[in-house]
């Protein structure tokens, strides 16, 4: 479904060349749950970007389902984020002027195609994960935990077959960060959708099929 070819990654500071990612390579099937271990700073964000779409390599390629992402137009490229890739990150990223409703449901408005249903799949997802009673409710009103579940269920809106997760229980309790990563992993087992994680937490990577660590802007097995 999704892979990496000798992907490079190199920021310039006025000064200097920093090489954050060193010929990355890797290749991840689908339905399958992988997760990629690193210190903070260590570029798992950048690579998690690069593979997503977000930022484009200084060179290498991102294949995903057999096609060069980074060769499509910028209104391809976004097309294929909005339908098939869902993100989730650390530090949620709700709008703050929209309801936990509103939150969700926005990257199908944002979408070109029409979806049949949207509010009542909303609704049944929220539900499910014990956030029915606060539709309403707007980001400031919800515990961190429920940040994140609603970070997640936006995220799984449009079905997407591939999910990243940059930290997912980077700012939770260590009960919230359960219950969210049990949410990933029943998304991957039911929904056969595709999980890459990227996290500092070994403990929390254990979870995944398949664990890298990034070293030194390396992928090692």
């Amino acid at each position: 479904m999704l892979e990496a070819k000798n992907l490079h990654k190199v920021y310039n500071d006025g000064k200097r060349d920093l090489q954050v990612l060193k010929g990355i390579e890797i290749k991840i099937e689908k339905a399958k749950f992988i997760a990629i271990v690193g210190p903070s700073g260590a570029g798992k964000s950048t690579l998690l970007h690069i593979l997503g779409g977000l930022d484009s390599p200084t060179s290498g390629e991102v294949m995903f389902q057999g096609e060069d992402i980074y060769k499509l137009s910028d209104l391809e490229l976004a097309k294929v984020r909005n339908r098939k890739i869902g993100f989730v990150f650390q530090f949620y990223h709700l709008l703050s002027e929209f309801t936990v409703l509103e939150n969700v449901l926005m990257p199908s408005l944002l979408g070109d195609t029409k979806r049949i249903n949207l509010r009542e799949n909303a609704l049944e997802f929220l539900t499910q994960v014990g956030l029915g009673e606060r539709l309403t409710h707007f980001p400031s009103q919800l515990s961190g935990g429920e940040k994140q579940r609603v970070a997640i269920v936006r995220s799984l809106i449009n079905n997407p077959e591939l999910l990243l997760c940059d930290e997912p229980t980077g700012n939770l309790d260590s009960k919230s960060g359960e219950e969210v990563i049990a949410m990933i992993k029943k998304v991957n087992a039911v929904s056969q959708t595709t999980i890459l994680l990227v996290t500092h937490n070994l403990d929390l990577a254990k979870s995944a099929d398949r664990v890298y660590h990034l070293k030194d802007g390396s992928l090692i097995n």
